[in-house]
């Protein structure tokens, strides 16, 4: 029994995209229609290797996977989607009408995240797919968090008498410009107070 939930809903999906791929004409209407009406972009195959034309280019945030399919089954495409730099990371949830536990132990074992069980309910494959897109995001956020923390590490030649930095080239240069170079850190110059008073002396004294 499919109850569709209320569509108040639309905005918690900030329109991420969902790619459901299933030969079976009604199941795959089924899963459209219930995400669709929670605010997902859904896109859909048929076959495993309309799939993997479908996401040379873009990758959606999600994968939902019918295990039974014809040419290459559900298995096989989760396979091929984790060798694939583009969508290796993207969350697969595993959808099958058998609870049949090796398939289950498979599933996971190749890089799923989720397995559901037909008939499902709509309530049920919400939770699920917002809670793998909720956790996708968050992890993508935390991976550009962490690019930007660039941080010098291990020993730097510098010069004890003009205090520049030997680069990796061998390229003796100064200390901001090399820490610029291997960091976001920007530098504002001023003098410190012991360096303000030399520089006052020098100044009185002309």
């Amino acid at each position: 029994m499919h109850n569709h939930p209320s569509t108040t809903e639309h905005n918690s999906s900030d329109q991420s995209v969902i790619m459901v791929v299933d030969d079976n004409h009604d199941s795959l209407k089924l899963l459209t229609d219930i995400l669709s009406e929670q605010g997902f972009q859904v896109r859909q195959a048929l076959n495993g290797r309309l799939a993997l034309a479908a996401v040379k280019q873009h990758s959606p945030d999600l994968f939902i996977l019918d295990i039974r399919m014809p040419e290459m089954d559900g298995f096989e495409l989760c396979r091929q989607l984790k060798k694939n730099d583009i969508t290796r990371d993207v969350p697969v949830i595993f959808i099958s009408g058998l609870d049949n536990p090796n398939d289950k132990v498979k599933a996971f074992k190749i890089g799923g995240q989720d397995y559901i069980t037909k008939p499902f309910e709509d309530t049920e494959v919400l939770a699920r797919v917002k809670t793998h897109i909720t956790l996708r995001k968050k992890e993508i956020e935390l991976k550009r968090a962490l690019a930007e923390v660039q941080q010098l590490k291990g020993i730097i030649p510098i010069c004890c008498q003009c205090k520049q930095i030997r680069d990796d080239q061998g390229y003796w240069q100064q200390v901001e410009k090399y820490i610029s170079e291997h960091s976001d850190v920007q530098f504002t110059h001023s003098y410190c107070p012991l360096c303000y008073e030399k520089e006052m002396e020098k100044f009185n004294n002309m």
